[in-house]
């Protein structure tokens, strides 16, 4: 298609934001069927059900790791000089999993009570992936409606990862902060949601 990279070498421009996408993608379509999926163990035997949704998001952390040091490699064939940017990295690891886990609490919560949820999961993962700037940079879009895009809590830390790795890479930090602001929300809001229903799951699962 042709489409900016902002001068950045396609395959690190891809690959950056691929490795969060793909974790946070998979991780919340883990945790959303979690429970639906151990319905017999819920029913069986108590113990903290948040422990389920929270071992979904965290598994793909081994596969988002070993991405990570192909992701290097990238780096080093490519020449990119490396700085004090790449330590944002695996801090920028902490807001994905609370955003993967925030999100995919409340789905999973949600889930149990509407079963219908599992067939849109996947649909709202799509459309995600349109509104994300994982295939193109925020900059195609005109200035006046970045905002937008930024009202997408990954589209701050998909930059940010790019980032990481890129260093002349040009970052909304606006942008950024948003991101962390609303996965803070995000996050509170589905730990809440999800404790707060958690007692009926036994009995309607």
């Amino acid at each position: 298609a042709n489409i900016s990279t902002d001068d950045v070498p396609r395959p690190v421009f891809y690959f950056s934001a691929l490795l969060p996408w793909i974790y946070f993608s998979s991780s919340l379509s883990s945790a959303g069927m979690s429970l639906v999926s151990n319905s017999d163990m819920l029913r069986k035997i108590y113990f903290p059900r948040m422990i389920l949704p929270a071992a979904a998001a965290l598994v793909g952390l081994l596969d988002f790791l070993i991405g990570s040091v192909l992701l290097i490699g990238f780096v080093v064939y490519y020449e990119l000089p490396v700085g004090w940017n790449l330590l944002l990295w695996p801090v920028l690891v902490v807001p994905l999993v609370m955003l993967a886990l925030g999100a995919g609490t409340f789905l999973a919560a949600v889930n149990v009570k509407y079963r219908d949820i599992k067939y849109a999961i996947p649909f709202g993962i799509q459309l995600l992936l349109f509104v994300t700037p994982i295939i193109y940079p925020s900059s195609v879009f005109p200035e006046e409606f970045r905002w937008l895009l930024a009202l997408n809590p990954l589209t701050g830390l998909i930059e940010a990862f790019r980032y990481a790795v890129t260093p002349t890479y040009v970052v909304d930090w606006n942008s950024l902060w948003l991101s962390f602001g609303t996965t803070v929300v995000i996050f509170i809001f589905g730990v809440a949601y999800f404790r707060r229903t958690e007692k009926a799951f036994a009995d309607i699962v």
